[in-house]
């Protein structure tokens, strides 16, 4: 990929995911996958998984973490300083020309309603992509594991009130030994059935 032809791509897809990110945080994780995953392949389902979780953990904007590495992936510090800048920039000023606009017109019902028109899709759009990742969950850990974690992060998350970096960092360790783990519980039960058999 040319060298101003990959700066192109970077700045058009942080465009997009700047301007049509509404809600912001999580919600806008759906747009980047789609960018890095689906449009450019940038990266895999796999990798966009792994990078968003340790994004999760890190603290900061997860959307400004996330141009700052897809950036760098790319083009190196140049790659992330054109993400971040072109991911922020035009939001912050069409934020800024927005909220006066609004504070005039807060009161306006149509404006209201497009305010509330627009949360359903979001919420689509987080639902797809918990549907996928708990899909791939299922695939890779199975069906009871999968639901043991689920269970145990929403436990954590909302019974102990616990921050999320920290589930996610306890995940990321866990998930770091867990095919390990696997195969060495796989390697010590195979000879106890050479035995009995």
């Amino acid at each position: 990929m040319g060298s101003l032809s990959a700066y192109r791509d970077i700045a058009a897809a942080m465009l997009r995911t700047g301007i049509f990110g509404f809600g912001g945080g999580p919600s806008v994780m759906p747009l980047f996958r789609h960018e890095a995953v689906n449009r450019y392949r940038w990266v895999t389902d796999e990798e966009f998984a792994e990078i968003l979780a340790f994004a999760n953990a890190l603290p900061g904007p997860i959307a400004t973490k996330m141009a700052g590495y897809l950036g760098y992936r790319l083009k190196g510090i140049g790659g992330a300083v054109v993400a971040i800048t072109v991911h922020i920039f035009p939001t912050c000023a069409a934020m800024i020309a927005l909220m006066v606009v609004l504070n005039e017109l807060k009161e306006n019902n149509v404006v209201s309603g497009m305010i509330r028109a627009v949360t359903p899709v979001v919420t689509a759009m987080l639902a797809a992509m918990a549907y996928e990742f708990l899909h791939k969950t299922r695939k890779g850990l199975g069906i009871v594991p999968g639901s043991l974690f689920c269970m145990a992060a929403l436990l954590m998350l909302t019974v102990l009130n616990w921050n999320a970096g920290i589930v996610v960092a306890l995940f990321l360790v866990y998930g770091a030994a867990h095919f390990p783990l696997i195969a060495a519980f796989r390697r010590r039960r195979k000879p106890d059935k050479e035995e009995s058999a």
